[in-house]
């Protein structure tokens, strides 16, 4: 039949409900099942990314937190923190340990600053103040199973998405627990402390974040080789603080949090609206050097 004989009219009617139809049909799909319209990115977490939002005290998602009992298997307590808000679904999730002899308080600030990007953090102590690297990387690896598996926010968790962060022995760990568990989608060793030089088996994305000042694990003989051994497919890169020492993890740091956000969005969230902050990466005053493999979308 002719599109202009006789029978148009009802042809184009059944054109226009059947396209009708079409789109209902694609608008449901948004909110239930995915589909073509359906957001690239499920773990897309809060708005668009500037540099305000990353360099201030505190991100978009309100947090609160929770104590952990050092009666836990496997690490000392800690304190958790999460973004309250549930209407985003789940996040990842990510143990971070202190430095030798130091206790979570040392480094307490980068909790609730990674919570309000999205993420549940566990600040671990660690069952002796002494614990060497490996140590730390079997406790931050607990203490993530600890808040997939028991924890009272483990709903909130997202158990594919994990990573790990530490300062100084905990950064050593922090390279242990990659190297343990390939699985994990990002490790930040934080002016890190190990006497393992080459990490050429971490497929792990790892930012490592360095004092040109650390007179406790320089950066020639810790950060740097740690660096230069992962290899450039797990994807990696390394900032180094101009003028920092060993401690700079001890205070805000805004070049850290700013990075740490990103870096973790990047590849626990997938979210590639972070990579203009890892590609080409900071730069200024506070920055005396970065190297990075540059993530690829």
């Amino acid at each position: 039949m002719s599109p202009d004989g006789p029978g148009a009219p009802h042809v184009k009617t059944a054109i226009r409900l059947a396209a009708a139809a079409a789109v209902a049909s694609l608008a449901v799909g948004v909110v239930g099942v995915p589909n073509a319209l359906a957001a690239d990115n499920p773990y897309e977490r809060g708005p668009a990314p500037t540099t305000s939002i990353l360099d201030a005290s505190r991100g978009p998602f309100a947090t609160s937190q929770v104590s952990v009992s050092s009666l836990v298997t496997g690490f000392g307590g800690g304190i958790i923190y999460y973004p309250t808000s549930t209407s985003e679904g789940t996040f990842g999730g990510i143990a971070i340990s202190p430095g030798y002899t130091a206790a979570w308080s040392s480094i307490s600030w980068l909790g609730p600053r990674l919570a309000s990007h999205g993420f549940v953090v566990i600040g671990i102590e660690t069952n002796s103040r002494f614990d060497q690297p490996a140590s730390r990387g079997q406790q931050l690896l607990a203490a993530l199973d600890y808040l997939v598996n028991s924890s009272s926010v483990r709903s909130r968790v997202d158990g594919t998405r994990l990573a790990v962060a530490g300062h100084s022995m905990g950064g050593g760990g922090t390279l242990e627990a990659a190297s343990d568990r390939p699985s994990l989608q990002a490790a930040i060793p934080l002016a890190p402390w190990n006497t393992d030089k080459t990490w050429s088996e971490v497929q792990v994305p790892t930012l490592i974040i360095g004092g040109e000042s650390d007179t406790v694990a320089p950066v020639a003989s810790h950060s740097i080789p740690f660096y230069n051994s992962i290899p450039a497919s797990a994807e990696k890169a390394y900032l180094e603080l101009n003028n920092a020492s060993h401690f700079f993890p001890q205070t805000v740091n805004t070049p850290t949090g700013r990075q740490m956000v990103a870096w973790l969005k990047r590849f626990v969230d997938n979210d590639t609206r972070y990579e203009q902050f890892l590609c080409p990466g900071p730069s200024g005053s506070a920055i005396d050097e970065y190297r990075n493999t540059c993530p690829s979308s």
